[in-house]
Order: C-alpha cells, then sequence, then structure tokens
C-alpha cells in the first residue's frame, strides 16, 4: 500500500486508524498529564489511565475491518502475510526477552510495548512481501 491510498477501503482504513491513533496520543498525552506514575488505583484514575488502551483497541478494530473489507483475495493475502509476519516477529521478540528475564537481569519489557512491536512487524511484513513479490506484493 503505497502513502495515498488507492482505494475507498484503504481510505476508510487510513481515516479509522489515523482516528484511533490521534485519540491514543490524546489519552496518552491526559494520562501522562493528569497521572503520576504512583498514582493509588481508584475508578477515576483507572479510567484515565485506560483512555489510550480503549484506543489501541480501536486500531485493532480498524486492521481488523480493513481485512473485511478489501474484496480483493490477492490483496487480502498481502495484508494477511503482513499480520502472519508481524505475529511472528512479536512472538519472538517476547518469547526471547522474557527467556531473558526468566534468566538474567535484563530489564522486564512491558507489556505497553507489545502492539506497537507488532505495528512495526507490519511494516517488516510489508517490506517481506515487496522482497519476496516483487512490485506485485506491494498493496
Amino acid at each position: 500500500m503505497g502513502l495515498i491510498p488507492k482505494s475507498a477501503v484503504q481510505r476508510r482504513y487510513f481515516v479509522r486508524l489515523f482516528g484511533f491513533a490521534g485519540l491514543y496520543l490524546a489519552g496518552i498525552f491526559t494520562a501522562s498529564r493528569l497521572l503520576d506514575k504512583a498514582a493509588p488505583v481508584s475508578a477515576g484514575n483507572v479510567a484515565i489511565a485506560l483512555l489510550p488502551g480503549l484506543a489501541v483497541l480501536g486500531m485493532i478494530w480498524a486492521i481488523g475491518r480493513f481485512y473485511t473489507e478489501l474484496e480483493d483475495e490477492y490483496l487480502r493475502m498481502l495484508e494477511v502475510r503482513k499480520a502472519m509476519f508481524a505475529t511472528g516477529v512479536t512472538l519472538a521478540i517476547c518469547s526471547v526477552w522474557g527467556i531473558l528475564e526468566l534468566f538474567t537481569t535484563v530489564s522486564p519489557l512491558p507489556l505497553f510495548w507489545v502492539f506497537p512491536i507488532w505495528c512495526f512487524g507490519l511494516g517488516l511484513g510489508g517490506l517481506w512481501n515487496k522482497l519476496t513479490l516483487g512490485d506485485a506484493g506491494c498493496a
């Protein structure tokens, strides 16, 4: 997929994804301004802290919706390949780091990073599609 969405499905996906990404950034900003790292657990603090998480759920929904709206089976296959690649990258990084945590004194990997790692893996998956499928792999 290029920088400028080519189809109505891609445009809707971009609007949804970047809309939720904007909500995510606003949620992170709001939570970091209003809450201390040692904020006590209360209904209000939990609600504020969950704002970015709800936006992540929206981004996940937007990605899933994109896959279901894609009518072209080849383009859908390319997106699923990217997601599979991203899942493999995420599982590998988290599993290896988890083993390091068990047996060494490395810092724990906060669960917060799992989704960003997966998103980074989507980018690597797109590169993998391009390298293994040539121009046909650029959806």
